[in-house]
């Protein structure tokens, strides 16, 4: 898969039909979006793209007004560049957001980035896309455009499960509320976790549950907790698909107060530093506490394990 951060792209990146949003998560909905992109890829013989923003459009407002965040992505560009690989996506257009970009009109966005820059053939949206200056520009002001334009349009229609809309929102939702199982029938996916293993206080090494300690900035966190998951580590001598246990929160115990995620691999002996790890969260086992000492800790970690082990032996 080709990844462009940039507007300067090669011949062969010219010409895509493309699926254009934020995608955070990579939802069922966003999937159909993309499946009909590729379509319409095929019909052309034309690449499979996906067209997104870095940063995420509320992180560039939100430093503009100098104003304060809470995580809110479900992934970061990373992660869901290799999702839309692992879904077929032949080229990731992450257009940087900037004030440049948010100058143009919804008209000049179309000619100047769609038409001239991509030489894009279909695009494919939601139907409450918006976009250009003060986002004045939707669905119908973009098949205006691209009959102008020279480039096809289909709007895809909202995507549900049962009576709730699939969206990140309700995905955000769903993981505030330890229900991983939830968010994953949206997904169509594990939710997963994904970055380097840093080193940490080694704790977990001395209670015997050594531990891979990635951070979680910038993401939305899960309801905080353990949780059965699923491991794969995506680089370096040990990669490969493990089960496991995980924390994440601010480890109360020990008086922390930033948020991160520490995994227990089951059956694994080696190093991870450096290398990245991807955790999907599979099933909420309970929430953080404190323990009057560390053999109760150490007692209740045994007791996690064994539960985790027994709910991913089900899959």
């Amino acid at each position: 898969m080709q990844r462009f951060q940039t507007y300067s792209i090669p011949s062969d990146a010219h010409g895509a039909a493309v699926a254009i949003g934020n995608f955070d998560g990579v939802h069922l909905g966003h999937q159909a979006v993309i499946d009909l992109a590729r379509t319409e890829a095929k019909k052309r013989n034309a690449p499979l793209g996906v067209l997104t923003f870095e940063p995420h459009p509320r992180v560039f407002f939100a430093e503009k007004m100098g104003r304060d965040l809470a995580p809110f992505r479900l992934m970061n560009a990373d992660a869901r560049a290799r999702r839309l690989e692992k879904l077929g996506v032949d080229i990731v257009f992450e257009l940087p957001f900037d004030q440049a970009l948010c100058d143009l009109t919804d008209a000049a966005f179309s000619k100047n980035i769609l038409k001239d820059a991509l030489s894009l053939r279909h695009v494919v949206v939601g139907t409450d896309f918006c976009f250009g200056k003060g986002r004045l520009g939707n669905v119908t002001t973009l098949a205006k455009h691209a009959v102008d334009f020279g480039f096809g349009v289909t709007v895809a229609d909202q995507k549900n499960l049962g009576q709730q809309v699939i969206s990140s929102t309700n995905i955000r939702n769903a993981l505030s509320n330890g229900d991983p199982g939830k968010a994953a029938a949206m997904l169509g996916h594990w939710h997963r976790i994904e970055g380097l293993v840093k080193h940490g206080e080694k704790r977990g090494r001395e209670l015997g549950y050594p531990t891979a300690n990635m951070s979680i900035e910038g993401l939305q966190p899960p309801a905080f907790g353990v949780y059965a998951v699923l491991v794969d580590i995506l680089t370096g001598p040990h990669a490969g698909s493990y089960h496991g246990a995980a924390s994440l929160g601010v480890r109360p115990m020990f008086g922390e107060n930033y948020p991160n995620c520490e995994t227990f691999l089951f059956d694994f002996v080696g190093d991870l530093y450096g290398e990245t790890l991807s955790v999907g969260l599979v099933e909420y086992l309970r929430g953080e506490e404190t323990f009057d000492d560390l053999d109760a800790l150490i007692s209740q970690m045994d007791a996690d394990c064994t539960q985790a082990r027994t709910s991913l032996a089900a899959l």
